[in-house]
């Protein structure tokens, strides 16, 4: 640095270090080359390339621009022990790299030397400025005095001490704010305290965004961290809030939860814990309710109930409990589903107000995310309808199959399925569902239950048919099955003046449950009313009433004022035709009059108890079926069993006489003989009960089948004097036609329930079976008219009467008297039994027609019996059966008199030639062979030949006449 000093100064310059401070080198112990070294470095030119090496061999830490100690450096490096001869190596080394940087920065130098000379002028002209700027602030700190002393210190005081004032207010006012923000909890927890959800958030986020603006003071940054939990602390409590408006909504607390939710701007993540709290509440509302009636039921036992499942819960539920469990949970399922309905209508008021139009952009981006919040819990809520449904399904579904129902009494069977019935019901309105689960759940217990139940009602059925007496049940004349209290919920769906509360399974037009239910009422509360609200009153006070109805039968038959308006509507609407129940014309009274036992005891319904008790059973099934239209077409296949076996009874104890059927003359149609094939190998069991060891497949079917019913021995039908039981018969046999009529009435009922797949069955069921009723009259009635009257008697008196008389004769026989006296007889004893038991106009006339039939019938096969007979004979025979034919009519109403024509027809056949008898006989098939036999041989024996009565015998034999 001294030879650069030495070279500046030969060439007239000063080095600006002079009157500088002086300025340290970057790199210490940098030595300039001397005059010397450079000249023996110019004399001794050497390689660059070679000098290059060198210099790249320098170690990196000599050029660092640090403060760097050389000599302590390289001393450090010297190893332990010293070697003479490597340490001169080493100083040669470091010459040579000496030697070669000096000549490079010789050369620099040299290089820019002029530069340098350039940059010292301008150097200089700077020291010169800088010398003219000393004097110029020299000059300014004089006038700054002379300043000072002009102006008093008061002036500059007064404007320092008002700026002052003013930092000070600014500064007041932060700290009555601080002061404020401070206090802002106490506020905060009185406002939770509240439930103002909204104005604590509104105030924490107010407390918040001042915070933020003095946020510079240390205490305020604890303040703000303090709001931020304040601020989690109310979303806790405020959903908490949420949650209670599961089972209790209330407009006024859901309005501020939702606005404080607003506020956060976390309307769609409310939406979401809503349902989610509505899931969790259908889940501890259940399982309280159930574990409550589980403890309460335990009494003081120790088992640990909260810890089981609610499945295994359910199936601690004992059955006196179980009725009052499930309604207290249909109950509480309804006040969630109720709370999620009107948290619904809410947003539907809230989304339809109309939102304020502002132009601002902001606002416009707001608006447009408050739609998207709107739709967002449109859909949220309408999705969460089915999803609670089948929350609240499978819960009730758990409930129903934890317990097992077949042995429940039917009352409360039936209240079971009216609380599962309704709760559907509500499903169907609360989001449209069809309730598969729960049905599927109902139906299985349904079909359990209802298997089980009809089993023992066809065992009860059959007791009641053994012990039946047959005697008339006394109901009065205007009876009728909707006054029974199990056919009360007919009347209730078809009545106007029932409350809605009574009639919501009908009612359509009384809007929806939960519009009528708004009012903190609950639909299942309905199920604690009285059964038993109203009495029946359809049995006669005497038997058949009192002696002025009685009278009034026979005074005016055209009066039905004793009977209500509602009833007779009723009757209307069902299109029953139902006869006993209607009034009887004057002019019908008028026809009768000569057989008036139908109408002693005024117009009295012919049942029995056992007839009643089966209406009532058809009742309770169909309230079953009503409440299931699942199970439909079991409960009528069940109910028409119930038909098909008390018809077979009746058959079986009345009926059926072997003696008298061959010659039944078609008494049983072929229809009726099918159906009763039918129940006989459909329903009867007539195998002797299978021993242990018999296979279980046996077992299981003859379990669908009752034994066939044995008659009460109580009950006589072989005594003359009552007409081989005529009135057990009549009451027998007219309560069953009384029970096909009320199965006819029910019949649009039961169409309107069975599945259309179904319909069929039942279409067949009231076309073979119900119809066929009223033709069990002519088997039945068939016995007592064969038995009444002697006809063999008969038989034997026209054997002994001589036919071949040469005179026609002016007086009938005496057979003919004794017959009509045995009509005579016949008829007191039908005036005798109808003391007891009224004998419909109907059973007369089949009892009269079945008499005379039989009467004709044994004319005809009397007059078969004649060996021989003349001309005068045969007018015998007409005069004979035309006295009959005039003093039988004075008897009985029948016209015209069955069989007239079946035996003058036979008669004038005695007058035909040998061409016409042929004929004859091929056109007149319904006489047996016998008695067209004794035409041929009587008639015609005398007068044709052998050959030609053999071809009229012939013409009798052919193969497709019918057999008698």
């Amino acid at each position: 640095m001294q030879k650069i000093k030495s070279l500046m100064a030969r060439q007239g310059l000063k080095s600006p270090q002079e009157s500088l401070p002086e300025v340290k080198s970057p790199v210490e112990n940098f030595r300039i080359p001397s005059k010397e070294e450079l000249r023996e470095l110019r004399e001794n030119p050497s390689d660059p390339q070679a000098e290059q090496e060198i210099i790249n061999s320098i170690e990196e830490i000599y050029f660092s621009n640090d403060s760097f100690d050389v000599v302590k450096y390289e001393l450090e490096k010297l190893p332990c022990v010293l070697n003479l001869q490597d340490l001169e190596e080493y100083r040669d080394k470091l010459k040579q790299q000496q030697a070669a940087v000096s000549k490079k920065v010789a050369d620099l130098i040299l290089e820019k030397q002029a530069a340098y000379v350039k940059e010292l002028e301008r150097v200089t002209s700077l020291q010169t400025n800088l010398q003219l700027a000393a004097v110029i602030c020299t000059n300014a700190r004089r006038q700054l005095n002379i300043a000072k002393e002009g102006f008093t210190q008061a002036s500059l005081g007064l404007l320092a001490n008002q700026r002052k004032r003013q930092l000070l207010i600014g500064l007041l006012k932060s700290l009555r704010t601080i002061k404020t923000l401070q206090r802002t909890d106490v506020r905060l927890s009185e406002m939770l305290e509240e439930e103002d959800y909204p104005g604590a958030i509104q105030l924490c986020l107010e407390c918040q965004k001042a915070a933020s603006t003095f946020k510079h003071y240390s205490c305020i940054s604890e303040l703000n961290s303090k709001l931020q939990d304040t601020l989690e602390q109310i979303e806790e409590q405020l959903d908490v809030a949420l949650s209670k408006t599961c089972k209790h909504f209330e407009v006024s607390h859901y309005t501020k939860v939702q606005l404080a939710y607003r506020l956060l701007g976390k309307t769609q993540t409310a939406m979401d814990q809503l349902h989610m709290h509505f899931t969790q509440a259908i889940h501890n509302t259940v399982f309280q309710v159930v574990l409550g009636y589980v403890e309460l039921c335990a009494g003081n036992s120790d088992t640990k109930f909260q810890k089981l499942q609610y499945k295994d819960l359910c199936t601690h539920i004992t059955p006196d409990s179980y009725i009052p469990c499930l309604s207290d949970l249909c109950k509480a399922l309804w006040e969630v589903m109720l709370s999620y309905y009107r948290t619904m209508s809410w947003h539907e008021e809230h989304d339809n107000e109309e939102s304020v139009p502002t132009s601002d952009g902001r606002s416009e981006i707001a608006t447009d995310d408050s739609n998207f919040n709107r739709s967002y819990v449109k859909k949220k809520l309408e999705h969460g309808l089915s999803r609670i449904w089948q929350d609240v399904q499978l819960k009730a579904k758990t409930y129903l199959l934890g317990t097992d129902l077949s042995n429940f009494k039917y009352d409360d069977f039936i209240f079971v399925l009216d609380i599962i019935s309704r709760l559907m019901q509500v499903g169907e309105e609360f989001c449209g569902s069809k309730s598969e689960v729960l049905q599927e759940s109902i139906r299985k217990q349904s079909v359990n239950y209802f298997k089980s139940y009809h089993r023992i009602r066809l065992e009860e059925l059959r007791m009641f048919l053994e012990n039946e007496t047959w005697e008339l049940c006394p109901v009065k004349s205007n009876f009728s099955i909707l006054q029974l209290h199990e056919f009360k919920f007919m009347r209730q769906s078809r009545s106007p003046s029932v409350s809605p509360s009574k009639q919501y399974t009908t009612t359509s037009t009384a809007g929806s449950l939960f519009d009528q239910y708004q009012n903190g009422r609950n639909p299942f509360e309905q199920q604690t009313d009285g059964k038993d609200d109203e009495t029946e009153d359809v049995l006669a006070a005497n038997g058949y009433e009192s002696d002025e109805l009685e009278k009034s039968a026979y005074q005016d038959y055209d009066s039905d004022s004793d009977v209500p308006e509602e009833l007779k509507r009723d009757y209307v609407d069902e299109q029953t035709g139902d006869v006993p129940v209607k009034s009887v014309s004057k002019e019908t009274l008028k026809s009768r009059k000569k057989s008036d036992y139908y109408l002693n005891k005024g117009n009295t319904l012919i049942l029995t108890n056992t007839t009643l008790n089966v209406i009532r059973l058809v009742g309770k099934y169909m309230q079953m079926m009503n409440i299931l239209k699942p199970i439909a077409f079991d409960v009528i296949h069940c109910m028409s069993q119930l038909f098909d076996y008390y018809l077979y009874a009746v058959y079986m104890f009345f009926g059926r006489e072997d003696m008298y059927e061959s010659t039944g003359l078609g008494l049983i149609s072929s229809r009726l003989r099918t159906t009763l094939n039918r129940i006989q190998e459909s329903l009867i069991d007539l195998e002797a009960p299978p021993e242990s060891s018999g296979p279980l497949t046996a077992t299981e079917e003859r379990k669908e089948k009752v034994p066939s019913p044995h008659l009460s021995h109580l009950v006589v039908l072989n005594s003359t004097e009552t007409l081989y039981g005529l009135a057990e018969r009549v009451v027998a046999t007219e309560s069953l036609v009384f029970l096909a009529d009320q199965f006819d009435c029910l019949q649009p009922h039961l169409d309107a329930m069975m599945p259309s797949a179904k319909k069929p069955f039942l279409q067949q069921f009231y076309s073979q079976t119900v119809s066929t009723a009223s033709e069990l009259r002519k088997p039945i009635y068939w016995i007592v008219a064969a038995k009444a009257i002697d006809y063999e008697q008969m038989l034997h008196l026209m054997a002994n009467v001589k036919w071949d008389i040469k005179e026609i004769m002016s007086q009938h026989n005496v057979y003919i008297d004794t017959l009509l006296k045995e009509f005579e007889q016949f008829n007191k004893k039908l005036s005798e039994v109808s003391k007891r038991v009224r004998i419909p106009l109907q059973v007369s006339n089949v009892l009269w027609e079945h008499c005379i039939r039989l009467a004709n019938r044994t004319i005809v096969e009397g007059y078969a019996n004649v060996k021989k007979c003349s001309n005068e004979g045969r007018a015998l025979m007409q005069l004979d059966f035309q006295q009959f034919l005039m003093k039988l009519e004075k008897l009985t109403d029948i016209r015209p008199i069955p069989d007239k024509e079946f035996v003058e027809t036979y008669i004038k056949a005695y007058y035909l030639t040998e061409n016409d008898m042929e004929r004859w006989i091929k056109e007149h098939r319904e006489y047996s062979t016998k008695q067209l036999t004794n035409l041929v041989n009587v008639c015609l024996g005398s007068h044709i030949n052998k050959k030609a009565r053999q071809k009229l015998i012939a013409a009798i034999d052919e193969p497709d006449r019918p057999k008698r």
